[in-house]
């Protein structure tokens, strides 16, 4: 007798998978995170491989969910795919897969790179299994997941290469809801002077976009309810200028907002 209970469970496991492709070099590695990334019953890997290029032709055949792409790559690098994948995105509406970013720890420049090139999320290489599954997971509900690690490492980058990032100066302002306000050069942050500023509250929610945290996760963490979190977030996406969680955590590390 069929059981059509395990049927429907069957199909909306099944629906309910993250489709990956993965571009590694090092064959060990892509080998290994292939093998370990199919033990997750919620992850599926489409296809993988070793060079950019091939890369680039296999995210288009496949159209995963979430791209894994290694940054240092043999033909191209990860930064050049990753532009290849948001312009064709760009030409094509219904592509809609993201990029999450694998990087080393010494890879200042090659992260900052990665914030212009457009990719969705940040990770280290020696990150933990269910750390990146986690960060896999967060990529395709369109939040940017940073880690932590990386945010420390872009924001020392940008207090400390002058000529690239704008030098910026953070002071408090004797506001009732005790904001802060912000002084920049770039022309890039004028909107962000005018719009500016963020109360307490905000910035808290702020350091835990930057961290990688998910709206679950901040509503956990600070003790108020999820719709609250998306009330927060809403607010400093449109103070920071921000079209999504990503270019605000972009603009909250090189403005030096969190730490």
């Amino acid at each position: 007798m069929i059981n059509l209970n395990n049927i429907s469970t069957d199909r909306q496991i099944k629906m309910s998978k993250v489709s990956v492709v993965l571009i590694e070099d090092h064959d060990l590695s892509r080998i290994g995170l292939c093998a370990a990334l199919k033990q997750y019953n919620d992850v599926e890997i489409l296809d993988n491989a070793a060079n950019g290029r091939d890369g680039i032709n296999k995210i288009k055949t496949h159209q995963p969910d979430v791209a894994l792409v290694d940054i240092g790559l043999p033909d191209i690098d990860g930064i050049e795919v990753t532009q290849e994948i948001k312009e064709y995105q760009a030409k094509n509406p219904d592509f809609k897969t993201k990029v999450l970013m694998l990087t080393m720890h010494d890879s200042e420049n090659s992260v900052m790179a990665a914030f212009a090139a457009g990719a969705d999320s940040y990770s280290l290489k020696d990150v933990s299994m269910d750390n990146l599954v986690e960060a896999i997971r967060n990529t395709n509900e369109g939040n940017a997941w940073i880690d932590p690690a990386i945010a420390r490492i872009v924001l020392k980058q940008a207090q400390s290469t002058k000529p690239v990032i704008p030098s910026v100066e953070v002071s408090k302002t004797p506001v009732e809801d005790d904001t802060q306000s912000i002084t920049a050069v770039a022309e890039e942050y004028q909107q962000l002077i005018e719009t500016y500023p963020l109360t307490d509250r905000e910035l808290e929610v702020l350091e835990l976009i930057v961290g990688g945290c998910s709206n679950a996760e901040i509503s956990e963490k600070l003790y108020i309810t999820v719709g609250t979190v998306k009330t927060h977030v809403c607010h400093i996406l449109n103070k920071l200028c921000a079209d999504d969680r990503t270019q605000a955590a972009v603009r909250a590390l090189r403005a030096g907002l969190v730490k």
